[in-house]
Protein backbone atom coordinates (compact mmCIF):
# COMPACT_ATOMS: atom_id res chain seq x y z
CA UNK A 1 0.00 0.00 0.00
CA UNK A 2 3.00 2.29 0.32
CA UNK A 3 4.24 4.06 -2.79
CA UNK A 4 7.85 5.04 -3.41
CA UNK A 5 8.34 8.72 -4.05
CA UNK A 6 11.61 9.94 -5.55
CA UNK A 7 12.81 13.32 -4.24
CA UNK A 8 15.40 15.24 -6.22
CA UNK A 9 17.27 18.23 -4.83
CA UNK A 10 17.81 20.82 -7.54
CA UNK A 11 20.00 23.90 -7.39
CA UNK A 12 18.07 26.99 -8.41
CA UNK A 13 19.99 27.18 -11.66
CA UNK A 14 18.60 27.50 -15.16
CA UNK A 15 18.26 24.13 -16.88
CA UNK A 16 18.55 21.81 -13.84
CA UNK A 17 14.90 20.76 -13.90
CA UNK A 18 15.07 20.11 -17.64
CA UNK A 19 18.28 18.11 -17.20
CA UNK A 20 16.61 15.86 -14.61
CA UNK A 21 13.52 15.32 -16.75
CA UNK A 22 15.55 14.62 -19.91
CA UNK A 23 17.52 12.01 -17.97
CA UNK A 24 14.28 10.26 -17.01
CA UNK A 25 13.04 10.51 -20.58
CA UNK A 26 16.23 8.91 -21.92
CA UNK A 27 15.68 5.90 -19.66
CA UNK A 28 11.97 5.72 -20.58
CA UNK A 29 10.77 6.57 -17.08
CA UNK A 30 7.25 7.96 -17.10
CA UNK A 31 6.16 10.52 -14.52
CA UNK A 32 2.78 9.81 -12.92
CA UNK A 33 2.70 12.82 -10.59
CA UNK A 34 5.06 15.54 -9.45
CA UNK A 35 5.40 18.41 -7.09
CA UNK A 36 8.05 21.12 -7.10
CA UNK A 37 8.76 23.32 -4.09
CA UNK A 38 11.56 25.82 -3.90
CA UNK A 39 13.54 28.09 -1.64
CA UNK A 40 16.00 30.79 -2.66
CA UNK A 41 18.86 28.34 -3.15
CA UNK A 42 17.33 25.00 -4.13
CA UNK A 43 14.16 23.17 -5.05
CA UNK A 44 12.77 19.78 -4.15
CA UNK A 45 11.21 17.86 -7.01
CA UNK A 46 8.97 15.07 -5.73
CA UNK A 47 8.08 12.42 -8.29
CA UNK A 48 5.85 9.39 -8.55
CA UNK A 49 7.15 7.42 -11.54
CA UNK A 50 6.51 4.04 -13.14
CA UNK A 51 9.94 2.73 -12.08
CA UNK A 52 11.22 4.50 -8.94
CA UNK A 53 14.32 2.34 -8.46
CA UNK A 54 15.55 3.04 -11.99
CA UNK A 55 14.65 6.73 -11.69
CA UNK A 56 16.80 7.02 -8.58
CA UNK A 57 19.75 5.35 -10.33
CA UNK A 58 19.33 7.49 -13.44
CA UNK A 59 19.25 10.76 -11.51
CA UNK A 60 22.16 9.83 -9.25
CA UNK A 61 24.20 8.92 -12.33
CA UNK A 62 23.51 12.44 -13.64
CA UNK A 63 24.89 13.91 -10.41
CA UNK A 64 21.65 14.76 -8.61
CA UNK A 65 21.12 14.23 -4.91
CA UNK A 66 18.17 11.84 -4.72
CA UNK A 67 16.13 10.49 -1.84
CA UNK A 68 13.32 8.00 -1.55
CA UNK A 69 10.28 8.44 0.67
CA UNK A 70 7.26 6.27 1.39
CA UNK A 71 3.96 7.98 0.69
CA UNK A 72 0.33 6.91 0.49
CA UNK A 73 -1.80 7.35 -2.64
CA UNK A 74 -5.52 7.59 -2.01
CA UNK A 75 -8.45 7.61 -4.42
CA UNK A 76 -10.59 10.61 -3.51
CA UNK A 77 -13.99 11.30 -5.05
CA UNK A 78 -13.64 14.24 -7.43
CA UNK A 79 -16.37 16.32 -5.77
CA UNK A 80 -16.58 19.18 -3.28
CA UNK A 81 -15.59 17.85 0.13
CA UNK A 82 -13.86 14.72 -1.19
CA UNK A 83 -10.45 15.70 0.14
CA UNK A 84 -11.87 17.04 3.40
CA UNK A 85 -13.40 13.66 4.16
CA UNK A 86 -9.97 11.98 3.90
CA UNK A 87 -8.33 14.66 6.02
CA UNK A 88 -11.03 14.06 8.63
CA UNK A 89 -9.84 10.42 8.91
CA UNK A 90 -6.31 11.61 9.66
CA UNK A 91 -7.63 14.20 12.12
CA UNK A 92 -9.61 11.58 14.04
CA UNK A 93 -6.58 9.25 14.13
CA UNK A 94 -4.32 12.09 15.34
CA UNK A 95 -2.05 11.75 12.29
CA UNK A 96 -0.36 14.87 10.93
CA UNK A 97 0.01 15.46 7.20
CA UNK A 98 3.45 16.74 6.25
CA UNK A 99 2.49 17.56 2.65
CA UNK A 100 0.24 16.40 -0.17
CA UNK A 101 -0.27 16.83 -3.88
CA UNK A 102 -2.90 15.53 -6.27
CA UNK A 103 -3.64 14.57 -9.84
CA UNK A 104 -6.78 13.44 -11.66
CA UNK A 105 -6.96 9.98 -13.20
CA UNK A 106 -7.48 9.97 -16.95
CA UNK A 107 -10.62 7.83 -17.15
CA UNK A 108 -12.20 7.98 -13.71
CA UNK A 109 -14.12 10.40 -11.58
CA UNK A 110 -11.55 10.26 -8.82
CA UNK A 111 -8.53 12.33 -8.03
CA UNK A 112 -5.46 10.63 -6.67
CA UNK A 113 -3.97 12.41 -3.69
CA UNK A 114 -0.46 11.61 -2.50
CA UNK A 115 0.08 12.08 1.23
CA UNK A 116 3.29 12.20 3.22
CA UNK A 117 2.25 11.58 6.81
CA UNK A 118 4.06 10.97 10.06
CA UNK A 119 2.71 7.46 10.75
CA UNK A 120 2.35 5.68 7.41
CA UNK A 121 1.20 2.28 8.70
CA UNK A 122 -1.30 3.83 11.12
CA UNK A 123 -2.56 6.10 8.36
CA UNK A 124 -3.19 3.20 6.00
CA UNK A 125 -5.01 1.32 8.75
CA UNK A 126 -7.21 4.33 9.59
CA UNK A 127 -8.02 4.99 5.93
CA UNK A 128 -9.01 1.38 5.29
CA UNK A 129 -11.14 1.29 8.43
CA UNK A 130 -12.96 4.39 7.14
CA UNK A 131 -13.55 2.76 3.75
CA UNK A 132 -11.15 5.06 1.88
CA UNK A 133 -9.57 3.55 -1.24
CA UNK A 134 -5.83 3.26 -0.63
CA UNK A 135 -4.08 2.53 -3.91
CA UNK A 136 -1.23 0.07 -4.25
CA UNK A 137 2.12 1.04 -5.69
CA UNK A 138 1.40 -1.11 -8.74
CA UNK A 139 -1.91 0.70 -9.38
CA UNK A 140 -0.12 4.04 -9.29
CA UNK A 141 2.85 3.00 -11.41
CA UNK A 142 0.47 1.64 -14.10
CA UNK A 143 -1.60 4.83 -14.45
Amino acid sequence: MKVKQVSVFLENKRGRLLEALRGLEADRINIRALSLADTLEFGVLRLIVNNPDQAKKTLEKKGFTVGETEVIAVGVDDRPGGLASVLEVFQQAAIDVEYLYAFVEKKKSQAVVVFRIEKTASGIKALKAAGVKVLTAEEIYRL
